[in-house]
């Protein structure tokens, strides 16, 4: 990713709202990554399995409850799919015409930026204690992992410019 200016925060509240300040290309590897994340999302390949447990986790765990979570998924599975959906559609449009966002745009920012952390992360198999200096230059998916941790980082300072 490209260096940036020390001065302006990758993200920060304006008058206008919150501002996104990336460059070009990375705005459209978000916008891209965004785009993949909704045909993963409306995709119905069981191969894809893992990956949509991981953004849509069940509410039930026990083997016991198989029959609560059939219904939680039956009554709720629509709504959370709706609900991803439509951060998704809204954060790539405002991030392609480079609009600020308000505070439930953001919130919309937040919860696509971290649909799509959560997919990497899963295909990468990352675990809790991942750290990026660890990742050999020659590793086949560096780039993969070095993604990863740039959608952290922006996951991270996003947090912290609405809590501010």
């Amino acid at each position: 990713m490209a260096r940036r200016r020390a001065s302006r925060p990758v993200i920060e509240r304006t008058p206008k709202g919150f501002v996104v300040n990336l460059d070009r290309e990375e705005i459209d590897l978000l916008v891209r990554l965004l785009s993949e994340l909704r045909a993963l999302i409306v995709d119905q390949d069981p191969r894809h399995d893992a990956i949509m447990r991981r953004l849509f986790p069940p509410a039930y765990h026990l083997a016991d409850d198989a029959e609560a979570e059939t219904e939680y998924q039956r009554l709720m599975r629509d709504d959370l799919v709706a609900s991803r959906l439509s951060a998704v559609n809204r954060v790539e449009s405002l991030l392609a015409n480079g609009e600020p966002m308000n505070d439930e745009a953001m919130q919309a920012f937040l919860q696509a930026l971290n649909g799509v952390r959560l997919v990497l992360g899963t295909l990468l198999d990352v675990g809790e204690m991942e750290d990026p200096n660890e990742i050999a230059d020659d590793d086949p998916m560096v780039g993969e992992h070095h993604l990863y941790h740039f959608l952290s980082y922006l996951l991270e300072v996003s947090i912290q410019a609405l809590s501010e």
